[in-house]
C-alpha cells in the first residue's frame, strides 16, 4: 500500500484545522461572566470556533469591551460584529431575560449555546461557624440563584433539535471539601445537581445540559485573598505540579459546545489536572 505524499498530509491537516475552525460557525453562544479569566478565555475560544459571542459582564464594561474588540479584530471582513457586550445581573431574571433578548436581536437568530461562568467567592475563606449571613446569601444569590435563572431561561429558549448546549461553570472544590470554602462550594454543589437534573428534563429537546469543574486556576478570583503559602500549597496538591491555566479550560467547553461532544450529557467534568 502507498504512503500518502507530504503534501497529501499537509492538506488533510490543514482541512481538519479549517473544519475545527468552523465547528461552531454562526452559532450563537452567550458566556456570562466573561470580561475576564475563564470567562473571557472561553469567549475567545468559541469566538475561534465560529460562534457568535455574547460577552457579559456585570459592573465593569472595560475588559467586556476589550475582549469583544479582539473578537471583532479577528474577522474584520465580516459584514456583521462576531461579538457584543451586553451588562446583566445572573441574579436578576429581569437582566438575565434581556441577556438572551439581546442575543436574538444582534444575532437575528435563537442563542444555541450557554456558557454560565458568572461566579463570586469569600476572599476571606471564612468558615461556615463565621460568615456572614449577608455574605453567604450573596454567593448563592449569584452562584445558586444565578445559575437557576441561566438555566431556567436557556431551557425555554435554545435552538431545539441539535446544537444546544448548556455549560455551567462548577468548582472542583465540590470534590475537594477545602475548610474555608463551604459557601462556595455548597453553591456550586447546588448547580451540578440542577444541571444532572436539567439534563434528563430536557428530554427531547436536543438540548444537553453538562458541568465543567475548574481546579485551582490562576485567575484574579484565586488569587484574591491568598497567601504566597497558600497558593504553594494549592500547586503542591496537583500531581502535575502547577496552577491551571484558562487556556486549561476553553477546549473542554468548546469540545462540550460542539457536534463532537453531542452525546456527553448531565456529567460534571473536573478539569483540573489530578488536584481531586
Amino acid at each position: 500500500m502507498a504512503l500518502p505524499s507530504p503534501g497529501r498530509g499537509s492538506d488533510n491537516t490543514e482541512l481538519n484545522q479549517e473544519i475545527q475552525t468552523r465547528s461552531l460557525q454562526d452559532r450563537v453562544a452567550i458566556v456570562t461572566g466573561s470580561s475576564r479569566g475563564i470567562g473571557r478565555e472561553i469567549a475567545l475560544h468559541l469566538a475561534s470556533l465560529g460562534a457568535r459571542v455574547v460577552v457579559n459582564y456585570s459592573s465593569n464594561s472595560a475588559p467586556a469591551e476589550s475582549a469583544a474588540a479582539q473578537i471583532n479584530a479577528s474577522s474584520p471582513r465580516a459584514s456583521s460584529p462576531r461579538a457584543i457586550v451586553v451588562r446583566a445581573d445572573v441574579s436578576d431574571p429581569t437582566q438575565v431575560k434581556s441577556l438572551f433578548d439581546e442575543a436574538e436581536k444582534a444575532f437575528n437568530s435563537p442563542v444555541h449555546i450557554l456558557v454560565n461562568s458568572a461566579a463570586v467567592i469569600d476572599s476571606n475563606y471564612s468558615s461556615l461557624a463565621n460568615i456572614s449571613l449577608e455574605d453567604f446569601d450573596y454567593i448563592f444569590s449569584v452562584n445558586a440563584r444565578g445559575a437557576f435563572l441561566c438555566c431556567k431561561e436557556a431551557a425555554n429558549r435554545l435552538q431545539r433539535g441539535g446544537g444546544g448546549r448548556i455549560i455551567m461553570l462548577s468548582t472542583s472544590v465540590v470534590g475537594s471539601l477545602m475548610p474555608g470554602y463551604g459557601t462556595y462550594a455548597a453553591s456550586k454543589a447546588a448547580v451540578e445537581t440542577m444541571v444532572k437534573i436539567l439534563a434528563k428534563e430536557l428530554k427531547g429537546t436536543g438540548i444537553t445540559a453538562n458541568c465543567v469543574a475548574p481546579g485551582p486556576v490562576a485567575t484574579e478570583m484565586f488569587f484574591s485573598g491568598k497567601t504566597e503559602e497558600q497558593v504553594k500549597a494549592a500547586i503542591d496538591v496537583c500531581p502535575l505540579g502547577r496552577l491551571g491555566e484558562t487556556k486549561d479550560l476553553a477546549p473542554v467547553v468548546g469540545f462540550l459546545a460542539t457536534d463532537a461532544g453531542g452525546w456527553i450529557n448531565g456529567q460534571v467534568i473536573r478539569v483540573n489536572g489530578g488536584y481531586v
